[in-house]
């Protein structure tokens, strides 16, 4: 199933089952049980997408495709060795967007407002100290999130403020479950601004799996439903550009992944 949640004419939110060009309205229970319709159903175009859900810790992964750590390590100062375990990082909820919401870019803040397309793990049931042979066993679904970060606010390393402003993780525009996800390693994923492609993987490419992520991740802190784990980045990061490339106010950033959809974006000034 492909799962969203929206609303009409700017109403209450609501949790619809997305089939082609139409949603159809479900209730969360139905949904997480049965995955059934229970109610009228809608044009997409006559809907506002909202985030999937807002979750309770966004759990982001740096470095973990072998090309990105080696752009990084060129323009962003990082390590030039492949990490031996997953890096990890956090964001706020208060840093979720949705599809076609903004992304707020503050002048007097950066000049160097950079992308990430990353594949989105949803967590469906606590997980501790889980083996990576039965992690996948504790994802609800997939969705695609866009890791924007502020590369010129890291503070002596520290990435929190640079990836955790309000905006800085578009995230939807749904949730495809995980039975409908046979093998989240390959999926093709990608980026444009202003319809100019600027990055293209695959998750074959991920140098720690998402199985392997969640039993790394779960060794030391509990998982729960509606959790994110982002992934991590191809290449093709706005600061790795000849000349450097960063997003300005105008801009219209789409991130996509195979079989969940296309992440629209687009940039305003927020001064």
């Amino acid at each position: 199933m492909l799962l969203v949640t929206y609303s009409i004419d700017g109403g209450a939110r609501r949790v619809g089952v997305q089939r082609d060009n139409e949603v159809f309205e479900t209730t969360a229970e139905s949904m997480l049980h049965s995955g059934t319709e229970t109610g009228a159903r809608h044009p997409l175009s006559a809907v506002t997408l909202h985030a999937p859900l807002r979750p309770g810790k966004i759990i982001g992964i740096g470095l973990n495709y072998t090309e990105h750590v080696a752009e990084s390590a060129r323009t962003l100062d990082t390590d030039k060795e492949l990490p031996q375990r997953p890096v990890l990082f956090s964001k706020p909820a208060t840093a979720v967007v949705g599809p076609e919401e903004p992304i707020l870019h503050n002048g007097d803040m950066t000049q160097q407002l950079d992308w990430e397309c990353e594949l989105a793990v949803v967590i469906g049931r606590t997980a501790r100290r889980v083996r990576a042979e039965d992690a996948l066993s504790y994802v609800f679904g997939y969705s695609v999130m866009n890791d924007i970060s502020a590369r010129d606010q890291r503070r002596s390393g520290q990435w929190f403020f640079s990836k955790g402003q309000d905006s800085y993780a578009p995230f939807g525009p749904a949730i495809r479950t995980a039975d409908e996800v046979p093998d989240p390693q390959r999926l093709d994923l990608g980026l444009k601004v202003n319809g100019e492609v600027k990055q293209k993987g695959n998750t074959a490419h991920m140098l720690f799996s998402v199985a392997t992520l969640i039993a790394d991740i779960s060794s030391g802190m509990t998982l729960e439903p509606g959790d994110v784990i982002a992934t991590g980045s191809p290449q093709g990061v706005g600061a790795a550009q000849t000349p450097p490339q960063f997003l300005t106010p105008g801009d219209v950033v789409e991130a996509t992944i195979e079989g969940i959809g296309t992440l629209r974006n687009p940039v305003v000034d927020a001064r």
